[in-house]
């Protein structure tokens, strides 16, 4: 989702953009300088031998420890990188990338050293060299070597399909000397290939082909619940499979004195306890048995802290509001590969059926809101008519996309009072009726003869308050919703196979998208299982217009073209936008220290926080 920035002339650029010559003879261009940091859009803010990240405490103390809840209600996996089950939460405080992000660059996607020390490319961004630091070791003594970084590469694309088709671009890692490691690409111009591939996992080639302690050999290709060797800042501990799993802070990690590593990781114990209900899971926090809440839940965060330890202080509840760097689009997604969803009049008609403002005013306690763009909350997101570059872009595919595009800026339907609602319904029936599907009594029928169906796969039960109400307005245009509630295990199984007819999920976006948009939207995505791609969108439009924000001439083309992929997904109906809520919500026991003010665009929970001890003896936990 990064890249590097350079000055380069739009028709120059998209010449680059053509693939590059498989003639093997053919020398690369020379590389520029070795650089410690990156950025997309400008330099990197943070020269070279930065002592610290300026939003970390470099004094924060060692200690204590942080108890978290999973992120899924079980995990029957620690294969890092493998697509198949439930990883455990946790799994990259073992490993590291070549690249780091900084927390107050995300805006601009500055990176620097963590296992390489630095970094070149040539002006056409045709490969990249990463240079790997020599202090860099396993935790077992071992040194991390350039054909790990290889390796670990190879091992990635072909066992992940969602990776290998993020990594498409890239033709072979290879090393290029003792401690370099060298991706070249297929095309030039990508100014994010550099940048992504310094995101990759890094494995010990060692320990994966070795054998564990029962002389058993292990299996990159299998799962595993064995704990895996890394080189992060913590070591796998305790694990209790598909319950909890315990992060022990390795003492002499190589790392500790790294500029990227300086305040942070501070935690001597880091742990996940699994729940499968959130109900039960809210109340294990008030219980003490867990240290951070995020909430997700309007009715909850209205009524439900009124609890003895946040009333004496123990707990604080906080509405943080932080620069804004990522967008969402969150929403029922309809799989385009069964029939009934090929037609956007029909998905068109399911979003007038869904009642955001009913939603809003009954059980969200009004505050949320009302989704309408798959880059809301960013300057990305397209709004009114397009104009001057936009509309030069949309118009170079104005024959592939809906002609309001260039008519009718988007809007959600308003269900405002009861009278716009039985409009709507109206609507919807309307544009079922304009699909070749008739209302007979009360069902919608197919030319068929069968009435219309749909399942709706959850995965647990937080969204069926939501998905309810639903239900009940599509009955009422004659459409049955089943709302069928499954466990993250086979919930996962399901959508990587796509056998689902409507799924509830979201997609964050940063504020500088580029290959990452092939893998939510492109064509060629549709057909992986791993993809992000859950809509099984086919457009040549949709493709044409990604191709346009990842080949961009700078920032006012990217925002550009970004304002036009915007619209043409929107215009499609590929996804019923639900909502959101822009500041963030979060509860925690007060035994912390964290950075004040917080990084610019994130809490940095628990990454830059760290164990306050007098706090802790104030709660009753003292201990760490």
């Amino acid at each position: 989702m990064r890249c590097v920035t350079v000055s380069l002339a739009l028709g120059a650029l998209l010449a680059l953009a053509l693939p590059a010559t498989s003639d093997d003879a053919k020398p690369l261009p020379p590389p520029g300088d070795w650089q410690t940091g990156t950025s997309i859009l400008e330099q990197p803010r943070y020269p070279a031998n930065f002592p610290h990240f300026n939003y970390i405490n470099p004094d924060a103390p060692k200690g204590g420890s942080v108890r978290l809840a999973g992120t899924n209600p079980t995990f029957d996996t620690l294969n890092p990188i493998l697509p198949k089950g439930v990883a455990a939460d946790g799994l990259g405080l073992i490993t590291e990338q070549l690249f780091t992000p900084a927390m107050d660059e995300e805006d601009i996607g500055g990176s620097y050293g963590q296992i390489a020390d630095a970094v070149r490319y040539p002006a056409d961004f045709s490969y990249v060299t990463y240079r790997i630091n020599p202090a860099a070791k396993w935790h077992d003594g071992a040194p991390l070597t350039a054909d790990d970084v290889v390796w670990s590469f190879d091992k990635t694309v072909a066992l992940n399909d969602s990776q290998r088709n993020y990594y498409r671009h890239v033709v072979k890692a290879q090393k290029t000397a003792p401690d370099e490691v060298t991706f070249t690409f297929d095309v030039a111009g990508n100014r994010e290939l550099p940048r992504i591939v310094g995101e990759l996992t890094v494995l010990p080639q060692h320990w994966w082909e070795g054998k564990d302690a029962s002389g058993k050999q292990r299996d990159i290709g299998e799962s595993t619940l064995e704990p895996p060797l890394g080189s992060g800042p913590y070591k796998v501990g305790d694990v209790i499979p598909g319950r909890s799993i315990t992060y022990q802070r390795v003492p002499d990690f190589w790392g500790a004195k790294l500029n990227t590593y300086v305040g942070t990781n501070n935690f001597d114990r880091v742990s996940y306890a699994y729940f499968r209900d959130t109900d039960v899971e809210f109340e294990a926090f008030k219980a003490d048995q867990f240290d951070f809440w995020p909430e997700n839940e309007a009715k909850r965060w209205a009524t439900a802290y009124d609890f003895p330890a946040l009333t004496a202080g123990k707990v604080t509840k906080e509405n943080v509001t932080l620069a804004q760097v990522s967008g969402l689009m969150v929403g029922f997604v309809p799989n385009l590969r069964r029939p009934l969803f090929q037609d956007a009049r029909v998905r068109k008609a399911f979003n007038y059926a869904f009642d955001f403002e009913g939603l809003n005013r009954t059980i969200f306690y009004g505050s949320y809101q009302r989704i309408n763009s798959f880059f809301f909350g960013l300057p990305l997101a397209s709004s009114g008519l397009p104009q001057g570059a936009e509309l030069d872009i949309l118009n170079s595919v104005r024959d592939a996309v809906p002609p309001d595009v260039f008519t009718t800026p988007y809007t959600n339907p308003d269900n405002g009072d009861s009278q716009k609602v039985r409009a709507n319904l109206g609507k919807a029936i309307e544009l079922m009726k304009e699909a070749g599907y008739t209302l007979q009594g009360n069902k919608m029928v197919g030319k068929d003869g069968k009435p219309v169906t749909v399942e709706l796969l959850l995965n647990g039960p937080v969204i069926e308050r939501v998905a309810t109400p639903y239900q009940q307005s599509l009955a009422k245009i004659g459409i049955t919703l089943n709302i069928r509630t499954v466990d993250s295990s086979q919930f996962e199984a399901r959508v990587r196979t796509r056998d689902f007819d409507m799924i509830y999920t979201g997609w964050a976006e940063s504020n500088s998208p580029g290959n990452e948009q092939l893998d939510f939207w492109g064509s060629q995505a549709a057909d992986h299982e791993n993809s992000r791609n859950y809509a099984g969108i086919k457009d040549a439009a949709v493709d044409k217009l990604i191709d346009r924000v990842i080949y961009n001439s700078g920032r006012d083309d990217q925002v550009a073209a970004v304002h036009g992929l915007d619209r043409v997904l929107l215009a499609n109906q590929y996804v019923i936008p639900t909502y959101t809520i822009l500041p963030d919500r979060i509860a925690y026991w007060n035994r912390f220290g964290h950075p004040d003010p917080y990084p610019k665009f994130t809490e940095g929970f628990p990454t830059v926080w760290w164990w306050d001890a007098d706090k802790a003896a104030k709660t009753g936990n003292s201990g760490g």
